[in-house]
């Protein structure tokens, strides 16, 4: 078979949703739908899990009431990507999302221990082109927090979009998300 006879096929987000409701694809899928294809997520390494916990429990602490601090649920990003981010925040009460996933969290977190570059470049990519102002790497092997903002157009990314500035923190650095200025987070306090 030529490589030019292989058909790869998109799935809209309505078509993913339709295959969790009548249960083809389950939890135990780990799957999450970018830009129209079915990725399999990164594994839940102890080191992974112990920082997603950990995000979690901070960015609950530095929002406070008003704001849902979701992790690893779905976030309908456009027509074609329904990731499910590690950690996201978004406005209001988990009720207010019975209906329908929140589509433009005011945060998304995503943790790496093996998927750095997807993670930056690729999701980096779809979450500046679906508009999110603050997205954050916490890359576990190098021990810091890289922060990316104000989402720009750039043909040459993968979804066409990428973060026009970022910054990369250290274990003894502090960030304030850009919905909660006022806010200090130890870097460290993400980190397992």
């Amino acid at each position: 078979m030529s490589a030019s006879s292989v058909w790869s096929r998109k799935w809209t987000r309505m078509e993913y949703d339709r295959l969790v409701e009548v249960e083809i694809l389950g939890p135990e899928d780990r799957i999450e739908l970018l830009g129209g294809h079915m990725i399999v997520k990164e594994p839940q390494y102890s080191p992974r899990a112990t920082s997603v916990c950990l995000v979690q429990r901070v960015l609950t602490a530095a929002f406070g009431s008003g704001w849902d601090v979701r992790a690893q649920m779905p976030v309908a990003l456009d027509e074609e990507s329904e990731p499910e981010p590690d950690v996201s925040v978004v406005p209001g009460d988990p009720r207010d999302y019975r209906d329908a996933h929140p589509e433009r969290p005011a945060l998304i977190v995503e943790v790496a221990l093996s998927r750095l570059r997807f993670d930056r470049d690729h999701k980096g990519s779809l979450y500046a082109r679906a508009g999110i102002a603050d997205y954050w790497i916490v890359s576990i092997p190098d021990r810091r927090v890289e922060v990316y903002r104000e989402p720009v157009p750039d043909g040459t990314a993968p979804f066409g979009w990428r973060y026009g500035r970022s910054i990369t923190l250290g274990p003894d650095d502090h960030v304030a998300p850009l919905a909660a200025p006022r806010a200090s987070i130890l870097i460290a306090d993400l980190l397992p």
